[in-house]
């Protein structure tokens, strides 16, 4: 069991978060809040209260599936439904509502509950960045910390250009919601990179300990390489040089790949599944979150991939059976490759058989044991039937290694690019390249690489393979680039102006 407590300073517990057994008094209602937040306690709890947005929890505040991974309904299941990776089918059992099978199929719809949630989720995040911000700014906070909540809200913006496009954007709280002016994509992206420039240096260069889970240096400059890579898609100027001076700023940290070598003591036998277990190597993890069941978020994936009683014979508690892996994404997969190894299909121990193939997502839906399962994040404890304590990596120091790859091919340096996709193939146990890389060989190892991991979706974008027909639809409409602003939102601010196509 984990035992790390983040943004914990002194005795200062911000318990909604983290859970805390220090119990001595400190009477910080007797600080004006100027003297407060100026302290490193005061600070300290001003950026919990944006950090703790970040971990998927199932009801926090009214809301279902709130955070950015962990939980469902929320931002990991659009992004990542709405992929080739990854999908819920109805079952013709009855289980599973349809809004799954929908964004795979990209038939969403502005009124769905998981478009409206991400929606808000990011909006309150931004609110509680905002104010973090306003706090340690007129506290004359340390700058480190004030430069920590800057970045978090560009994190924050960053998701929803990425997707929404144009979006209502603010800075100061004192405005109502129906005020707020909507800015264009590029309007927004030059506000992030302005001010990731101007504050991750600022950052901590600390790895691991009190910044576990915390953007430091590292993690910011990941985050400016992430944004720079999708720029030509945001504003339609490539910038392949400036995310590669990023990715080197990252490799300044010491980051390495963690290994890949056999493990017996591994259920799924290679120390590379220790990337997704508990407390995440700190050689290759960027930025992960943590999870605790019950405490603070959870990690739902392999429980909700399963079929029930599969669950109950490998884990101790009975499966959701929900999330497939496509057949045409599972069988890309070389038959040594070590990733491999988190799929299930075929005849299982204690008789279950899971097909290959799929005959329907929605109507009548899939048979229950139809469809490849994923068990990528084995459940650690504590686990239970809600979920288990794996920390999810947001960023990894292998995603950085595939961005250089991509950004020396697509600068026309395949040979540079070369020893980057080689080095992410070695560790999973396959050979080198036998020639320079192509832009499909990059693409399809960031898929293999870094798949239920939030990334696809947006590498689809990139790499113009998202509105490609798969085996359950057809050719998509341009305008599925992006999804539609929210009914609510638009109902709540008239001033906002629906994507194209909606």
């Amino acid at each position: 069991m984990k035992i790390k407590n983040i943004l914990i300073t002194g005795s200062v517990c911000f318990l909604s978060l983290f859970g805390c057994t220090d119990i001595n008094e400190n009477v910080y209602d007797k600080y004006p809040a100027e003297d407060f937040y100026g302290t490193p306690e005061g600070a300290n709890i001003a950026l919990a209260s944006v950090y703790a947005q970040i971990p998927g929890d199932f009801v926090r505040e009214g809301a279902s599936g709130v955070g950015y991974a962990g939980a469902d309904n929320g931002w990991y299941d659009m992004n990542c439904m709405s992929s080739d990776e990854q999908v819920i089918p109805h079952r013709n059992t009855g289980d599973w509502q349809q809004d799954f099978a929908r964004l795979h199929k990209h038939e969403w719809l502005p009124t769905d509950f998981i478009i409206t949630n991400t929606w808000n989720w990011l909006y309150k995040s931004i609110f509680n960045a905002n104010l973090a911000v306003d706090l340690l700014v007129k506290s004359n906070a340390e700058a480190s910390k004030i430069a920590e909540a800057k970045v978090l809200r560009a994190f924050f913006y960053y998701l929803l250009i990425d997707d929404f496009g144009d979006v209502p954007f603010y800075t100061d709280n004192n405005i109502t919601v129906d005020k707020i002016p909507q800015s264009s994509r590029k309007v927004v992206y030059d506000f992030i990179v302005k001010e990731l420039t101007e504050n991750v240096d600022q950052l901590s260069g600390t790895k691991g300990g009190n910044y576990y889970g915390r953007f430091n240096k590292w993690a910011g400059y990941t985050l400016l390489a992430k944004v720079y890579l999708n720029a030509q898609v945001y504003t339609g100027e490539a910038k392949w040089t400036e995310c590669l001076a990023a990715c080197n700023k990252v490799s300044e940290g010491g980051y390495t790949l963690h290994s890949g070598a056999p493990d017996a003591s591994n259920p799924l036998g290679n120390k590379y599944y220790e990337l997704f277990g508990d407390v995440l190597p700190d050689d290759e993890t960027i930025l992960p979150i943590y999870a605790t069941l019950d405490v603070v978020s959870r990690n739902i994936y392999a429980v909700r991939s399963l079929y029930g009683p599969h669950g109950q014979l490998l884990f101790g508690y009975s499966a959701w059976n929900g999330t497939i892996v496509p057949k045409d994404f599972y069988l890309k997969y070389d038959a040594n490759d070590i990733r491999r190894k988190q799929f299930l299909v075929g005849e299982q121990p204690g008789g279950f058989n899971y097909t290959l193939d799929v005959t329907s997502l929605d109507n009548p839906g899939a048979e229950p044991q139809a469809g490849v399962r994923n068990v990528k994040f084995y459940p650690v404890t504590p686990r239970s039937g809600g979920g288990a304590s794996n920390d999810f990596p947001i960023y990894r120091y292998a995603d950085v290694i595939l961005m250089m790859a991509e950004c020396n091919a697509r600068l026309g340096n395949p040979a540079v690019a070369k020893p980057f996709i080689d080095a992410i193939r070695q560790r999973a146990g396959l050979s080198a390249l036998a020639s320079n890389p192509t832009l499909d060989d990059i693409y399809n190892e960031r898929g293999f690489e870094l798949n239920w991991e939030g990334h696809r979706r947006q590498d689809m974008i990139r790499f113009d393979k998202f509105l490609l027909a798969s085996e359950f639809r057809p050719v998509s409409p341009a305008y599925r680039k992006l999804f539609p602003i929210p009914t609510a939102a638009l109902d709540a601010n008239h001033g906002l102006k629906q994507n194209p196509g909606y």
